[in-house]
């Protein structure tokens, strides 16, 4: 157990995660931000997956983070993870082909299904491809009950939630002391950002420079219909899922992408192509949302102490998946357990060039 002071900055999936493993492990934690649940959270369409473009580094820790769903989910039932398997067919036959034989040989459980399973499968669906892959692990969660779920669980172990503005980090001597938010001054041993796209303003008034861009993603949600979807469909015009309430939530990828400048007219053709593929769910459009993801430069997460002493920073894309495996290594890191090697490829130092100003 550690009596260390430990301020969590952003209450999105990823910053409850952390706030949650660090009070399970005794810790003294503060929660502060503005938005209970996080800005880029609520507008994730929270696949959690280890598919295609990856290294076979980050695959490794993405795998590893989908078993630390199964972890976590159990640890805090109130978690709405549902492990439902994925249907892909959004890559050319050659490179799905390439995909399915590479992932499956680093142990990811994927096979080729026919035109004929995909039906049985998700027998709404039209279209159909004369084949995809099938990951039967892939899964999804609410992310914005998630957040909530962790953070009231934090705080039922004695963690503190302010719902305030951060303003700016305090140091003294190159070491933080605290910072200021809207409502005063807090001292603390360490900060931890895990603010997404604010943490780039916060971190350079401690004269650190995250790298971190934010590209915008569309995703539409459909009004709660009836079971639809058994499964995640991440298919060739769009990407869709059916939430526990019966929404439909889809993107042209699961990132969401660039409504442009008339995000009305984008969302109005995104749901028709979902609507098409869906054919006989009498689908009405409820809303839009457009989420700002935090993206470092080189596509993968920053996370780890910074050159400012008692300033730590995870920001990263893919926050749903890696969410429970993050919070996991960041608790131990912070709190001096041993390091774990496979957070060594995620440091901001790699950006050595550009990351301090």
């Amino acid at each position: 157990m550690s009596s260390k002071k430990v301020t969590v900055v952003g209450a999105g999936i990823i910053g409850a995660s952390i706030a949650w493993h660090l009070t399970e492990a005794g810790a003294e934690v503060t929660l502060i931000s503005s938005e209970r649940g996080g800005v880029a959270t609520p507008r994730s369409f929270a696949w959690i997956n280890a598919s295609w473009g990856n290294s076979h580094a980050y695959f490794g820790f993405r795998a590893r983070a989908m078993q630390e769903w199964k972890r976590l989910a159990a640890a805090v039932p109130a978690i709405p993870y549902t492990e439902c398997g994925g249907i892909c067919w959004d890559l050319p036959p050659e490179q799905l082909k390439a995909y399915a034989e590479e992932h499956a040989g680093w142990g990811y459980d994927i096979r080729t299904v026919t035109r004929e399973e995909i039906a049985r499968m998700e027998p709404h669906l039209a279209d159909l491809p004369q084949f995809a892959l099938h990951a039967a692990g892939e899964a999804a969660a609410d992310p914005l009950a998630t957040a909530q779920a962790l953070i009231d669980g934090a705080k039922a172990k004695g963690a503190k939630l302010l719902e305030e503005t951060v303003l700016s980090l305090d140091m003294e001597n190159g070491r933080i002391i605290g910072l200021a938010t809207s409502e005063g001054n807090h001292e603390t041993d360490e900060i931890i950002l895990a603010a997404g796209v604010g943490a780039v303003s916060l971190a350079a008034t401690a004269g650190i420079t995250l790298p971190v861009k934010s590209p915008p993603g569309l995703l539409v949600h459909s009004k709660p219909t009836g079971k639809i979807l058994n499964g995640l469909v991440i298919g060739e015009k769009a990407h869709i899922r059916q939430t526990g309430d019966g929404r439909i939530v889809a993107g042209s990828d699961f990132g969401g992408t660039d409504p442009g400048t008339e995000p009305d007219k984008a969302a109005a053709e995104l749901f028709q192509t979902v609507q098409a593929m869906l054919p006989g769910a009498g689908l009405e459009l409820d809303h839009y949302t457009v989420g700002y993801r935090p993206t470092p430069k080189d596509g993968l997460p920053i996370i780890g102490p910074t050159s400012c002493e008692g300033l730590y920073v995870a920001v990263m894309h893919s926050g749903v998946t890696l969410a429970p495996l993050v919070g996991k290594l960041v608790a131990a890191e912070v709190l001096a357990e041993p390091q774990d090697e496979l957070l060594a490829p995620y440091r901001l130092s790699r950006f050595a060039s550009i990351a301090d100003a």
